[in-house]
């Protein structure tokens, strides 16, 4: 049930819903255009016009200095929509927005001019307060009160923010060098990507490109470089170095170290020479190196890496995002968990949690995660098994065509076990 977030100012209906409503909008759209129209620091527009029965509506529009006359256009057909959910029909109502205010009643809540349009055609040019004309100075120093207010509300809004974020970078820090992996200076780095060159790049992600590169001590490693133009680029940095350092498994990749200087961010990971497990299984050419005996071993390993990730480490950790991409195959076709940007972290007691924001792959994703935020160990393995359905057929989840019908994998292969109980039931 969505919540009414509007003030109805105890307000009554009014008598004639289509006539007051058609009153306000003529009222509302002047008053707008007025206000949007004024210089930094004049946002602010005030007025009256007649409704049905001679009644007189009273409203108001203001918004933050800061926006532009496009901003307030689009602020007001906003709100007015809005307004049409939870307002229309009402006699007063307040709308408050962070950069903006709106407001009207039937009864006075401002000292104006006496101008009254009809509200058969919108409202004339004059007779609204902050046009220049009919003005009185308690309007006008009612006006710069407002302003200096807002001004002084955001101002102490930004400072804190700018603290908290400041706070948090230091605290971000100090947790990553308390996870005991190597920090890299970003010259090593570059010199051993060859400043990022393209040849070395192994692929690209959500969140940046992946390359390969070569330590001084002739390490062969691969450099996650997030991008800068990622708004969830920190949070996926953070959440990698802070988990990833204190996994360790042979089924799981591991985190060398990082580098952080500027707005550079980079994961230094082992180098896994066989790439992906969807660069094997889904190329008709490559599928051939996949026997039944490696399948079945890749399908093993990645058991186990999860089984550690949620039962035998020292935290409960959701990968949240499990796909083919996101295996990665050494030297020897071992599986190996990788890309942890998206996993959440449990204490021991806790079986499952709940978001508002559904990260990860559709198709891999489960039915209660996908559909209602709800997200737990079974997750993970609603995933496992869509790549296990991928890894024994070699079809993508969502790519799969059965003969002329096309369905996902999932489907097909429930139909076909029903098909099955039925012939053997027979």
């Amino acid at each position: 049930m969505e919540i009414d977030p509007f003030d109805k100012l105890y307000a009554g209906d009014a008598s004639n819903v289509d006539a007051f409503n058609q009153s306000l909008s003529f009222l509302f759209n002047n008053l707008s255009n007025r206000a949007a129209a004024g210089g930094p620091l004049l946002k602010y527009a005030a007025g009256i016009t007649e409704g049905p029965s001679s009644q007189r509506i009273y409203a108001l529009v203001q918004y933050t200095p800061d926006l532009s006359q496009q901003d307030c256009s689009d602020c007001l057909a906003t709100d007015i929509e809005r307004m049409k959910t939870y307002c229309y029909g009402k006699t007063g109502c307040r709308i408050p927005q962070p950069s903006s205010n709106l407001r009207y009643e039937i009864n006075p809540f401002f000292e104006a001019g006496h101008g009254i349009t009809q509200p058969s055609s919108p409202p004339p040019t004059e007779g609204f307060a902050g046009n220049g004309k009919n003005t009185t100075p308690t309007t006008v120093m009612s006006v710069v009160g407002s302003i200096v207010g807002v001004l002084l509300i955001f101002l102490c809004i930004w400072i804190i923010l700018r603290c908290r974020k400041s706070k948090e970078s230091l605290e971000t820090v100090d947790e990553m060098i308390e996870a005991e992996s190597q920090q890299y200076d970003f010259a090593t780095v570059r010199a051993a990507t060859n400043n990022f060159n393209d040849e070395n790049k192994l692929g690209q992600g959500g969140f940046g490109a992946v390359y390969r590169g070569r330590l001084p001590n002739e390490q062969d490693v691969a450099v996650k470089r997030l991008s800068s133009n990622s708004g969830q680029g920190d949070i996926e940095f953070k959440n990698e170095v802070l988990l990833v350092a204190k996994l360790q498994h042979r089924n799981l990749v591991r985190l060398l170290g990082f580098c952080l200087e500027g707005k550079e961010r980079l994961l230094i990971y082992e180098f896994v020479p066989n790439a992906s497990l969807d660069h094997f299984v889904f190329d008709p050419t490559k599928r051939a190196q996949l026997d039944w005996e490696r399948r079945y071993k890749i399908i093993v390993g990645i058991a186990r890496g999860l089984l550690y990730l949620h039962e035998d480490s020292h935290f409960r950790i959701i990968h949240r995002d499990l796909k083919a991409r996101n295996i990665l195959l050494d030297e020897n076709m071992n599986a190996k968990i990788a890309d942890f940007g998206m996993a959440r972290l449990f204490v021991r007691d806790e079986t499952q949690g709940q978001t508002s924001r559904i990260v990860g792959t559709y198709g891999y994703m489960a039915p209660e995660y996908a559909i209602h935020g709800h997200f737990s160990a079974k997750s993970d393995v609603f995933s496992f098994g869509v790549l296990i359905l991928e890894l024994v057929s070699g079809h993508r989840n969502n790519c799969f065509q059965d003969g002329e019908n096309g369905e996902d994998l999932i489907s097909y292969g429930r139909d076909r076990i029903k098909s099955h109980r039925s012939n053997f039931a027979e």
